[in-house]
């Protein structure tokens, strides 16, 4: 019995041991500046402007194609863009902002363009350093050289230009942001975001 209970003491201290070390391995693989979970995150947050992208290319083509008169509103679920400690750990981007405009700059058709930007961030628009994405629509407007369309109003250079559109603080975003797109040929063209009701209103006016 004695001989027992000694190796029953010795394979639980081995055993303890052995999960201290375990845990102490993932934590320094988890959270250890370049590995694999920091690119998860990375490609979650690239995900998810992709998704934002889409969302409100989508919903401005919808509206486009009912003509004038017509609204649309749709809803997407946001966790990475609104997290600053989020963008900060996946992007290594210090006081970050997520940036939001409208136009044809690659020449393949017009469309939204969305991305992260903060202190010292290139936008790359393509290659393996991207970190510009970007969605076909079918409303035809060049929206990103007119700071008044934007508010609240940013800007960011594209290669050698400077391109406006929305500047949004990723602590104001709300969990679930809710995309309102209208034609309305009375009003000029506008993107505005409201951070009280987390709405991101949009007006279209091809005539205008």
């Amino acid at each position: 019995m004695k001989k027992r209970g000694q190796v029953s003491l010795e394979f639980m201290l081995i055993f303890g041991m052995m999960l201290i070390l375990l845990l102490y391995s993932v934590n320094n693989i988890t959270f250890r500046e370049g590995s694999t979970s920091t690119e998860t995150l990375r490609i979650q947050i690239s995900l998810e402007e992709k998704n934002l992208a889409n969302a409100i290319s989508n919903t401005i083509s919808q509206v486009y194609a009912q003509g004038p008169g017509a609204k649309s509103t749709t809803y997407v679920r946001l966790t990475y863009l609104r997290d600053p400690e989020m963008l900060r750990k996946g992007l290594n981007v210090n006081n970050a902002s997520v940036f939001i405009t409208y136009g044809n700059y690659s020449a393949e058709g017009n469309g939204t363009y969305v991305t992260v930007t903060g202190t010292n961030v290139t936008a790359v628009l393509s290659g393996g350093n991207k970190n510009v994405f970007w969605s076909r629509a079918m409303y035809q407007a060049v929206l990103y050289t007119n700071s008044s369309v934007w508010s609240p109003s940013g800007s960011v250079t594209f290669g050698s230009s400077t391109v406006y559109g929305l500047d949004l603080d990723p602590a104001t975003l709300p969990a679930t942001l809710e995309i309102v797109v209208e034609w309305n040929p009375d009003n000029p063209n506008s993107w505005m975001f409201n951070s009280t009701t987390g709405e991101l209103h949009i007006n279209i006016n091809p005539g205008g």
